[in-house]
């Protein structure tokens, strides 16, 4: 079989899809990557197949935006990109694609829908976090902590009808109909609600212990687990951390999330509850200039698995981006985040609920509160009780693997050209 993947977002984002990828190549399937430039050597490092769809610099451009951290205008800024990229992105997968190739979409990468509508083509959507099903049963928490399940079924439909009518359909129906016109497809409205997801297969990359199964989720939907992939095996730590590492005692990790660069606050809050605390620090991102000067208990580090640093740190601390928080509780340690927007507030109250984390809002967090915050959960013995718990759930089971099970499921014989 041949496999087109096409994620889209930041490293948390594609490296799920990059596991997926080398698994299925193990198996003897062909695979091709197609994602933004950055991502390049990752892809090529596992042996896949690459082809760039939006460049380094259009990338940087909007991690660098501050509003993308924005609790609403962060997805309004994803939402216009992927917008403007509708037309690009499906030359892209028709230039890649052939008869039999089974298209494995993120659920932001529209253009990867538009095309199985009209090639028929076999599809899966991937869906990282399960922030983005919508029922009326248990809901998304959409500040950390407040869980309006317990509303009035008529009150969660107005909400979400609202949230599509002045938060998501004005940046991508306009210019995602126009198009479809253009294709003789029929216009979309509730893109979120009604059409987002392959009706061919859709998988949940979590377990159902971190978001049970609500009856209203899609029908095509099955669960898997955390796609536990960060490249731990094809890189050794560099030097400089492992003699860090060794010489002292389990740092505090920080990672405010791989494409945020507007992160100043952030550091300044860890160096100054790693100081309270007397701890170490370990901190990561691509982006140094936004690094207050570091005392010698502290570490930078651009880029390492946190596969291979996590089991060595005594907690996390981070955005509860979904692949984070993921690899966290597969290291069996107590995660601190600072959601700010998209998936995160809900990651944060799932990791709430399992006994795992807490959090602090962005406005507050500053150094004695993360500190705070951090001791309670170091010096909680329930705190790390549940961490093993969890840990020994996510090894129980090989995630990427049942993945790639469903994947290959899907009937490459009905594909059909449109004409």
């Amino acid at each position: 079989m041949r496999f087109l993947l096409t994620p889209i977002g930041s490293s948390g984002d594609v490296h799920p899809f990059v596991g997926i990828g080398r698994e299925l190549k193990s198996r003897g399937h062909e695979v091709v990557v197609t994602t933004a430039e950055p991502f390049g050597e990752v892809v090529r490092r596992a042996g896949l197949s690459f082809h760039a769809n939006a460049s380094n610099e259009e990338f940087d451009r909007i991690s660098k935006d501050p509003d993308l951290w924005h609790p609403r205008r962060g997805l309004q800024i994803i939402l216009r990109a992927a917008a403007a990229r509708l037309r690009e992105g499906y030359a892209g997968v028709e230039r890649l694609y052939q008869p039999g190739t089974v298209l494995v979409g993120h659920a932001l990468s529209f253009f990867t829908r538009v095309f199985e509508e009209t090639h028929g083509a076999p599809a899966a959507t991937l869906d990282l976090a399960p922030s983005i099903y919508r029922s009326d049963h248990a809901q998304p928490a959409f500040a950390p902590g407040y869980d309006p399940s317990g509303w009035p079924v008529w009150l969660k439909r107005g909400v979400w009808w609202a949230v599509d009518r002045f938060m998501i359909d004005p940046h991508l129906v306009p210019p995602l109909n126009a198009w479809r016109r253009e294709l003789g497809l029929p216009p979309v409205t509730h893109v979120f609600r009604d059409w987002l997801h392959s009706p061919r297969r859709v998988i949940g990359l979590f377990p159902e212990w971190f978001a049970p199964r609500q009856p209203d989720w899609p029908a095509a939907l099955r669960l898997t687990g955390f796609p536990l992939y960060d490249e731990s095996e094809q890189a050794a730590l560099p030097r400089p951390l492992t003699q860090f590492l060794d010489k002292g005692s389990p740092p505090i990790l920080f990672t405010p999330g791989s494409a945020n660069q507007s992160a100043d606050r952030f550091f300044r809050a860890a160096l100054d509850a790693s100081a309270r605390l007397g701890r170490r620090a370990l901190l990561l991102t691509r982006y140094s200039r936004h690094l207050p000067p570091l005392p010698p208990t502290a570490h930078h580090e651009p880029f390492v698995p946190l596969s291979q640093v996590l089991p060595r740190c005594a907690a996390l601390v981070s955005h509860a981006g979904i692949g984070t928080l993921a690899q966290g509780l597969a290291a069996g340690v107590p995660q601190l985040t600072m959601p700010m927007g998209f998936d995160q507030p809900d990651n944060a109250t799932r990791l709430h609920r399992l006994g795992v984390g807490t959090w602090v809002l962005p406005a507050k967090f500053e150094g004695e509160p993360v500190a705070a915050a951090l001791n309670r959960l170091l010096q909680d013995p329930q705190t790390k009780v549940r961490c093993d718990h969890w840990a020994s759930q996510i090894r129980a089971r090989n995630a990427i693997a049942e993945t790639c099970d469903l994947l290959e499921e899907l009937d490459v014989t009905g594909a059909r050209a449109r004409l």
